[in-house]
């Protein structure tokens, strides 16, 4: 309950930079880290922590605290995830510099890129400068994990954001509609490994 509220004032500070009303469910977060196996050289990058919705679940599968790196934007939310997971690394810091954060980290290479980030809500510009971050992860050999919401799907912008990733990275894996999650969503992989 705290951590829906934590992300329900969150939104209601920021819309634009939170995009949604509810932590991502359990159910979500399975499917978004389906086949995922990170180690010390094959790290998880984790765009938008949030309240840790997804970041909790992770936990489970990162073998240590250097196979993982957490980054959240809204520096209130980074202080509450460093106390309630104090063996990940989640530091405050923005999608849009996230290949110089990652470098300067010290971490093993970036094998899976968990972004939870609202690209359709983005100003387009935001959203163009964190696709060309990606791009420098991708171009290294890199699995590319996004959620669309299932009311949205169909919109011009979530259908041309995915038609760009399609023509950079190839075909999209679509997980089927996960409906335990306020709102329903899909999960979609591209990979360049």
């Amino acid at each position: 309950m705290k951590e829906s509220l934590q992300f329900l004032q969150a939104f209601l500070k920021n819309p634009a930079k939170v995009g949604a009303i509810a932590p991502s469910s359990p159910e979500l977060a399975a499917e978004m880290l389906h086949g995922i196996h990170p180690d010390d050289h094959n790290i998880v990058l984790e765009l938008g922590v949030g309240t840790g919705a997804i970041t909790k679940f992770l936990r489970e599968i990162v073998p240590s605290k250097a196979s993982y790196l957490g980054l959240e934007l809204d520096p209130n939310l980074v202080k509450t995830l460093n106390q309630n997971y104090p063996d990940m690394n989640i530091v405050c810091g923005n999608a849009a510099e996230c290949y110089s954060i990652h470098q300067d980290s010290g971490l093993g290479k970036v094998r899976y890129l968990v972004c939870c980030l609202p690209f359709v809500s983005l100003p387009r510009e935001v959203s163009d400068n964190v696709l060309a971050e990606i791009q420098k992860f991708m171009d290294e050999g890199c699995e590319l994990r996004i959620f669309q919401y299932a009311h949205g799907y169909y919109l011009p912008p979530a259908i041309k954001l995915r038609e760009a990733l399609k023509n950079r990275y190839g075909k999209t894996r679509r997980s089927p509609l996960v409906l335990k999650n306020m709102p329903p969503a899909f999960t979609l992989t591209w990979s360049t490994i």
